[in-house]
């Protein structure tokens, strides 16, 4: 589980990141849970979108997609998930 220190040390790092995935009107699948997982071990951050079109709420979204991959919720801010999981082989941030 993460502090508070720690979450603001990650939003900080997440601000200049776009976001590499986007969930649409099908919502998670099973497909994208395993592509975020690649990429949470590969970047240890990612920010995740929400689209308009997306039947799902965006907290259950990012609830979904926590779930399904283990990583850790930094925040839900406008349409935009920030998730993090440290990574196995390429740890790169050290948290506070």
């Amino acid at each position: 589980m993460l502090t508070g220190k720690q979450k603001r040390f990650l939003r900080a790092k997440a601000h200049h990141l776009k976001p590499i995935f986007q969930v649409g009107k099908d919502g998670v699948n099973d497909n994208m849970l395993v592509q975020v997982s690649e990429a949470l071990e590969k970047r240890e951050l990612i920010k995740v979108t929400v689209l308009q079109n997306c039947l799902d709420d965006k907290d259950d979204v990012a609830t979904e997609l926590v779930a399904g991959t283990d990583a850790e919720l930094v925040q839900v801010i406008g349409a935009t998930i920030v998730l993090y999981k440290e990574s196995v082989e390429n740890k790169t941030i050290n948290l506070p």
